[in-house]
């Protein structure tokens, strides 16, 4: 087995080696982020308004296939860290073999289910008379790639859990660089509208597919995937899975929040509102996606080093992490509050409604974003050292625990404004919890570490 990438988690400058982890990170979070919000751009210029807010209302199960890769993928790096900070080598090599057995598992399960109920679950998640033909349109296809993406998202998330960043990054610039020109040809050229974003989106699928499939068979990988290891072992699933629930679980509450959203806007906006939150939620995804490249620049750091025990890299990473989380954050905001219209006229040029409702939105919706950066940072933490309770608490106390209710009661009160205003409400209110854990955990680990000192 190689070693240099482990030597480095344990003895390379905390700050180098983020830096380091970072930008291939980024590069491929954004490019992944990019092509969704690039897919709902070409529908919204090239196919209408309301193809647009009938692919929003797809958003909600594509959070769900995102769960569950969530569910495998961050379960099984995390494991896949802690094990090689061990130096449990067999054990790694297991969890990687288990995390293709769960992906082939569960893809098979989420199609399937797809299927028999996306007609009731798009009406659910704010498709209506008039936007539903292009949600079914959309949906038909991307239910036949779920084993594509969740493969590729899953073996992704271990591809870095092992250091190898630009690897990893590459994988994510080959989707991208693919689905991106192929929206263009189907869609613009061929006229394909919203089937062609949606065929565009599976085919970019199979070659991230393909690709780490490949890495995992090379002596590129430090954990080859090899046959014998891809069967079921209940300890290494249930571990994969418990640590897994956290990051499932907030997506989940994600798309309950979405169809919240979107019933919400239907009732008291218009279907062309649906559409504006669409273009919200492609911004969130955007600024989220940085702060994301941090967690995955930090988590086989701090992953390899709490199972190794070097708690004092393990509180570096965490404080560098939350510092620029929080950059990232304020300079997003201020971007925001000065330049809404220009944000918006990105996705839609040719529809005033679409514009008024999206300019509101995206300044009440996110007043409180410079708060949510170090949340996200917290909930990673705790996934990335298998605090399995608290990563879940944590984790959906923004969306289960304030933001639904919000979402239930505020609009009825006060309309549309209740909408857009319920989310910054339920952000500050997460964000004094989730300091009061971080400010706890930050104690615990000085001690542990003057204890193995």
């Amino acid at each position: 087995m190689n070693d240099r990438n482990l030597f480095e988690l344990e003895n390379h400058p905390v700050g180098a080696l983020m830096w380091r982890f970072f930008w291939p990170a980024f590069i491929g979070v954004m490019a992944n982020s990019l092509y969704n919000i690039i897919d709902r751009i070409f529908i919204g210029q090239f196919v209408g308004p309301e193809a647009l807010s009938g692919v929003t209302a797809v958003f909600p199960v594509m959070v769900i296939m995102m769960a569950f890769g969530m569910l495998i993928g961050i379960g099984g790096s995390v494991r896949l860290s802690l094990n090689l900070g061990r130096k449990n080598y067999e054990r790694a090599r297991k969890v990687v073999g288990n995390t293709v057995f769960l992906v082939i598992l569960i893809s098979v399960l989420v199609t399937a289910l797809g299927f028999a109920i996306k007609d009731p679950m798009l009406r659910l998640f704010g498709a209506t008379d008039t936007t539903v033909e292009y949600a079914n349109e959309y949906l038909n296809y991307i239910l036949w790639g779920v084993v594509l993406h969740e493969f590729g998202f899953s073996m992704n998330a271990l591809i870095r859990a092992e250091g190898n960043a630009r690897i990893a990054m590459i994988s994510m610039l080959i989707s991208a660089g693919i689905n991106i020109p192929l929206d263009a040809f189907f869609i613009i050229y061929l006229d394909m509208g919203v089937s062609g974003a949606a065929i565009a989106t599976i085919i970019s699928m199979a070659c991230l597919s393909g690709w780490v499939l490949i890495h995992f068979k090379s002596k590129r990988s430090i954990v080859r995937l090899k046959k014998r290891y891809i069967r079921p072992d209940a300890t290494i699933v249930t571990s994969i899975i418990t640590v897994g629930l956290a990051p499932f679980a907030m997506q989940i509450a994600n798309s309950v929040v979405q169809a919240l959203l979107n019933l919400n806007l239907i009732k008291y906006g218009s279907d062309l509102a649906v559409g504006a939150m669409g273009i919200i939620m492609s911004v969130v995804v955007l600024i989220t996606m940085s702060i994301v490249a941090l967690n995955m620049a930090g988590q086989p750091i701090i992953g390899y080093n709490y199972g190794a025990r070097n708690f004092d890299r393990v509180r570096q990473t965490l404080k560098i992490s939350i510092f620029f989380a929080t950059i990232i954050s304020v300079v997003s905001w201020v971007l925001i509050q000065l330049f809404p219209a220009a944000v918006i006229s990105l996705f839609v040029s040719d529809s005033p409604e679409v514009m008024r409702y999206g300019v509101e939105g995206l300044r009440y919706f996110l007043i409180a974003l410079p708060v949510i950066g170090y949340q996200i940072v917290v909930g990673n933490y705790f996934q990335s050292v298998g605090k399995a309770g608290k990563a879940i608490f944590v984790t959906l106390l923004r969306q289960v625990v304030f933001l639904i209710p919000l979402l239930i009661v505020l609009p009825r009160s006060l309309g549309l404004l209740g909408v857009w205003i319920a989310a910054p409400i339920s952000d500050t209110a997460s964000g004094v919890v989730s300091a009061l854990f971080i400010l706890m955990e930050w104690k615990r680990l000085k001690l542990h570490d003057k204890f193995v000192q």
